[in-house]
């Protein structure tokens, strides 16, 4: 490449992560700056198993600003894109204007092209929008040189994109202020908090689109549901402190039946909802039973479930008890698949399952239920990839060539 077009083009590439509620965000009180009703608490799981990578180049040369999400180019022009496009530069022209160094004031009126992909599929139904916002925000930060806060930007993109900009355990603090300058992310404890929880996205097979969106889903739960607002003004404030406290004293069986019951209570919500709304499926009501049998057998909490807004089952669960619990959802939900296949993400041991356990738990076995689980565990926040054969724009600014 010729060393003028080196001059031409800036290039940066982040990585953000995927994150999954345990209390849950359901409800806005500002649309446009998208204001939660009620604070919420999440755990980022890791990137090596489900991440966004976002490449971003600015040049002179660029006549105006493009986005290409999973090898399909999109319309820039969506409010929330152009909100967090704003923000960051209006934020690097303010450190410009106070005279901060090392910044070209030229650059700063440069167009982008930004390109973005995730390493899972759009069809597990996990929460694509926080980790590609997260992920824009990170990235435009460094292209643009703006340091400090950044989940109150991420935030404009997609609520649950700010909890996205740290790693570990996350709450997103709902604010007072109308501005929804105090409605921010903060860590509770990092990914290195608690080495032993491990994270099963069980992605129920033919994921369907969503009866309905989250966004409309959530406005017609504002406008209808009774037990929305009494959970948001009277339970949420208790269960954010016991879950804070659960998660620092790494006390399982409190952050498990806080996490089912927190779950419970959005899928309730949703069905005070009028009309209805209907997220969990025959399979995701199976897999709540499984949990309760198994644990009831045990005689203690050794697993939680959680569900969004959609049917795929996210289990927590303690390292040592993985191998047999991925045994039976094999078992109660048999797949045409390999064990391989299977399973994605961190390994899992094969074991044998005692025939006193399959008889307790009672389940018939529900074929096909389950298309896939995701193995994975609590990861960082995001990080600046340094190989630049990773990046996904080529030395022109466009996506690169896929074979």
């Amino acid at each position: 490449m010729p060393e003028n077009n080196k001059e031409k083009i800036n290039m940066v590439t982040c990585t953000a992560p995927v994150n999954i509620a345990v209390i849950k965000y359901w409800g806005k009180r500002n649309e446009e700056l998208i204001l939660p009703i009620n604070s919420s608490l999440s755990v980022t799981l890791h990137q090596d198993q489900l991440k966004t990578t976002t490449t971003i180049a600015t040049s002179r040369s660029f006549q105006e600003d493009r986005i290409w999400l999973n090898g399909k180019e999109e319309d820039i022009t969506h409010p929330r894109l152009q909100s967090c496009l704003r923000e960051i530069r209006r934020l690097a022209r303010k450190r410009r204007n106070d005279g901060e160094i090392g910044l070209d004031s030229a650059s700063l009126s440069h167009k982008v092209h930004i390109c973005s992909v995730n390493n899972f599929p759009t069809a597990a139904g996990l929460a694509s929008s926080a980790a590609g916002f997260a992920c824009l925000v990170y990235t435009l930060a460094r292209v643009f040189g703006v340091e400090g806060e950044l989940s109150g930007i991420a935030r404009q993109g997609s609520g649950s994109a700010c909890r996205s900009m740290y790693g570990g355990f996350v709450q997103w603090i709902m604010g007072k202020k109308d501005d929804g300058k105090d409605s921010l992310a903060q860590q509770v404890a990092t990914e290195t908090h608690w080495p032993e929880l491990r994270i099963l996205v069980l992605v129920v097979s033919l994921a369907e689109r969503k009866p309905i969106g989250s966004t409309s889903g959530m406005q017609t739960s504002v406008q209808t549901s009774c037990l929305l607002q009494h959970r948001a003004e009277s339970i949420v404030t208790g269960r954010m402190a016991d879950m804070i406290e659960a998660v620092r004293k790494r006390d399982f069986t409190a952050f498990a039946e806080l996490t089912m019951k927190d779950s419970n209570q959005f899928h309730a919500t949703c069905l005070d909802t009028y009309p209805p709304i209907f997220y969990l499926s025959s399979v995701s009501q199976q897999v709540i039973s499984l949990v309760h049998r198994y644990n009831r057998h045990y005689e203690e909490t050794r697993v939680a479930y959680t569900f969004d807004a959609g049917p795929n089952a996210v289990i927590f669960i303690l390292q040592q008890h993985v191998p047999e619990f991925v045994q039976l959802v094999q078992h109660f939900f048999p797949s045409d698949t390999n064990r391989g296949q299977f399973i994605k993400g961190l390994p899992v041991n094969s074991v044998s399952l005692s025939e006193d356990l399959k008889q307790a738990i009672g389940l018939e076995p529900m074929s096909k239920g389950i298309s896939y689980i995701i193995s994975t565990k609590v990861g960082p926040g995001p990080c600046v990839v340094e190989d630049s054969t990773l990046y996904l724009l080529g030395s022109d600014g466009f996506p690169k060539k896929t074979a």
